[in-house]
């Protein structure tokens, strides 16, 4: 029996990228996955992908800047599958620009999907774990998605990169609030990840005249790793399923780079 088994888990920002490969991954080893992402109709897609192939899921439809639309997803999560166990903070949102062209508008754009998101759904989170821990159950696990600009700030990503620091700065932060009462909170980093978010990367290296050519500033960056590729999504299933597992217990407030050795820290 897988350790995941029956696990009641929910990710936002599932039906893309790394999002989907961790619910397909994660539903495969008996997990019962809340599949939540901004439209209904692609969570509803790939949780009858996950049921047909065998799998429990269900889709929910979440804005992550919303509290009420947090709430309601964990809220839902639990009555489908009785509680909730783990919540992967993994929706998130990119934009290229220069630094000195960096917006108010596009500060609150960023910072509101990649930080504010995450806040909420980790305080929304806390909350259904307390719950859960009157009626018998305590604890519970929060994975938040960094990134390596988590660690590094990039030049034209710095509103990006200003919000997954504080993904980080939030993850150590709950770890220390919360970690008497049995809830972790953890991050992983990645890299450089062939995802459609990366393709809004490129294209804003692009339009900002930057680059000149398609994938050059995804491939400019994915050759710094020394592992010798860009990442897939597939890459970063590992540590979702160790963070998501009882072997991470006694693991709280840590940033896992997986990013095939492009930032040491």
């Amino acid at each position: 029996m897988s350790k995941l088994t029956d696990k009641s888990i929910v990710i936002t920002g599932a039906t893309g990228g790394i999002g989907a490969a961790i619910a397909r991954a994660l539903a495969a080893d008996g997990a019962a996955i809340t599949v939540a992402d901004l439209s209904q109709a692609t969570a509803d897609t790939l949780a009858g992908e996950i049921a047909t192939a065998g799998g429990k899921a269900i889709g929910v439809a979440v804005d992550v800047r919303e509290r009420a639309q947090v709430r309601a997803m964990l809220d839902k999560a639990a009555e489908a599958f009785g509680r909730v166990d783990v919540l992967f903070n993994n929706a998130g949102i990119a934009q290229t620009r220069p630094f000195l062209d960096i917006t108010e508008e596009d500060w609150r754009l960023v910072t509101d999907v990649n930080a504010l998101g995450v806040l909420l759904g980790m305080q929304e989170a806390v909350k259904t774990f307390r719950q859960q821990a009157e009626a018998g159950h305590p604890g519970g696990k929060i994975i938040n998605t960094a990134s390596i600009a988590a660690k590094q700030g990039y030049e034209p990503l710095a509103h990006y990169c200003a919000s997954k620091f504080a993904v980080v700065a939030m993850t150590q932060a709950a770890a220390r609030a919360f970690g008497k009462e049995g809830i972790t909170a953890n991050c992983f980093c990645p890299g450089v990840v062939a995802t459609p978010m990366w393709d809004v990367i490129d294209k804003g290296f692009r339009d900002n005249k930057l680059t000149t050519k398609e994938n050059e500033a995804f491939d400019t960056f994915a050759a710094t790793a020394v592992l010798g590729r860009a990442s897939q999504p597939d890459d970063l299933v590992g540590v979702a399923r160790y963070l998501a597992s009882s072997d991470s217990d006694f693991m709280t407030g840590q940033s896992l780079m997986v990013d095939g050795g492009m930032v040491f820290i």
